[in-house]
């Protein structure tokens, strides 16, 4: 890449690290800006999960009051977030790369759709809370492996399924808030690693866009009462579908 694009794919990333503090969705901006500027999109896609991991890790620590006496569950859905994560990851680096040319406009608009159903979502969760449950549900495991096999495959908008299979599973919103980025940033680990040693990750566009990403995400968390999401939220869903039109008439 040159010097130019780098600039570019840097500042995406810090409009994307932004766009996830206040509303979510900022690999939708990153992931096709990438396949814009010449990468493949399996490239884009093992560089676009590289360069997001950092901002998983500062929302584990945004939530670590909630994560007290959740030792045992966090290690039981760990577990299977690892399983899942790499069960995806291989699944991209061994199938095709015309098979994800294929599948990726269709996986665009599911991570756009369920960014603009969000909101529906959690407003659903919360008045569905109550006390919590106090067991974890057989189904939650067998959703969860589901969900991060699609992570460690493509990952845009797994935060939105998360947080939809835990509040539905337990009951609790603000727990469910703080397992998905627990849960997300496992799920991100293994695809670093298995990206990192066999994915062609393009690591000079990792060194400008990660660093960019965690300042757009502190930026971002600064703004988040002062920036309507809704209205982000919306412009990045018809950015989503617009890309997976454009990926659509690409196969």
């Amino acid at each position: 890449m040159s010097a130019a694009d780098l600039l570019i794919a840097a500042a995406v990333a810090l409009l994307a690290g932004g766009v996830n503090s206040v509303a979510g969705g900022g690999s939708l901006l990153l992931f096709p800006t990438l396949v814009a500027l010449g990468l493949g999109t399996v490239e884009a896609n093992v560089t676009n999960s590289v360069v997001q991991w950092p901002g998983y890790l500062g929302g584990i620590a945004g939530f670590r009051p909630e994560y007290a006496g959740q030792g045992p569950r966090l290690r039981r859905l760990g577990v299977v977030a690892v399983l899942g994560g790499t069960t995806g990851s291989v699944l991209l680096l061994t199938t095709p790369s015309e098979a994800f040319d294929v599948v990726v406009p269709v996986l665009v608009l599911l991570a756009s759709t369920l960014l603009a159903v969000q909101p529906l979502v959690t407003a659903r969760l919360r008045r569905a809370e109550d006390g919590g449950a106090t067991r974890d549900p057989a189904w939650l495991y067998v959703a969860l492996f589901l969900a991060t096999v699609y992570g460690g495959y493509f990952g845009g908008a797994l935060g939105v399924i998360l947080v939809g299979v835990l509040g539905l599973a337990l009951n609790r919103l603000k727990l469910a808030n703080a397992l998905k980025s627990a849960l997300s940033a496992v799920t991100a680990t293994v695809t670093v690693v298995v990206f990192g040693i066999f994915g062609d990750v393009h690591w000079e566009v990792v060194a400008v866009a990660a660093p960019a990403g965690l300042v757009g995400g502190f930026v971002g968390a600064r703004l988040a009462t002062r920036i309507p999401p809704a209205p982000l939220r919306a412009l990045i869903v018809v950015f989503g579908v617009v890309v997976s039109v454009y990926l659509f008439l690409r196969i």
